[in-house]
C-alpha cells in the first residue's frame, strides 16, 4: 500500500501543481478531505479548489519536484523543491515578474486511493524575500 500512496503523492504534485490541472483535484482528494497549513483555517475540497486557482492564477508556470518521499501505513511524508514566476496578483500583491525557489514539507494521508488529509509548510518568507516584496534579513 505505502508504493501506491507514494505514486498517488507524486502523481497529485506533478497533475495539479505542475501542470496545473484543475479536474485531477477531484480525481486524487476526497469529497470529505481537510487540508492544513494553507491558510489561517483547515479547509475541505471547495476552499483548497479557490486556493489552487489563486495559487496559479499568480504563479502560472509553478513546477514542483518532490525531493525526498517516505511512506508508511496511510501516511506519506516527503519534501518538495517549487520554481514559479510571480505573473498575478497574490495575497494583495501585485505582480513582480519575479522567480523564486523554495521548498516545503507535507504529511499525507490516505484513504481508499484518495488524499483524506494533508499538512503543510512552505518557505513563504523565502519565495517572498526573492520576489521583493519582503526584506526581513
Amino acid at each position: 500500500m505505502s508504493a501506491e500512496n507514494k505514486a498517488l503523492v507524486r502523481r497529485w504534485f506533478e497533475e495539479v501543481w505542475t501542470k496545473g490541472r484543475a479536474d485531477a483535484i477531484d480525481e486524487m482528494l476526497a469529497g470529505d478531505s481537510i487540508i492544513h497549513g494553507l491558510g489561517d483555517q483547515p479547509m475541505g475540497p471547495a476552499g483548497f479548489k479557490a486556493f489552487h486557482t489563486a495559487y496559479r492564477s499568480a504563479f502560472p508556470d509553478v513546477t514542483v519536484d518532490v525531493d525526498d518521499m517516505v511512506a508508511e501505513g496511510d501516511k506519506v511524508a516527503l519534501r518538495w523543491t517549487a520554481s514559479a514566476t510571480h505573473r498575478g496578483h497574490l495575497m494583495g500583491l501585485a505582480p513582480t515578474g519575479q522567480s523564486a525557489r523554495f521548498g516545503g514539507m507535507g504529511m499525507v494521508r490516505v484513504r481508499d486511493g484518495k488524499i483524506v488529509e494533508s499538512w503543510n509548510v512552505f518557505d513563504q518568507l523565502g519565495m517572498f524575500k526573492q520576489l521583493g516584496v519582503a526584506t526581513i534579513p
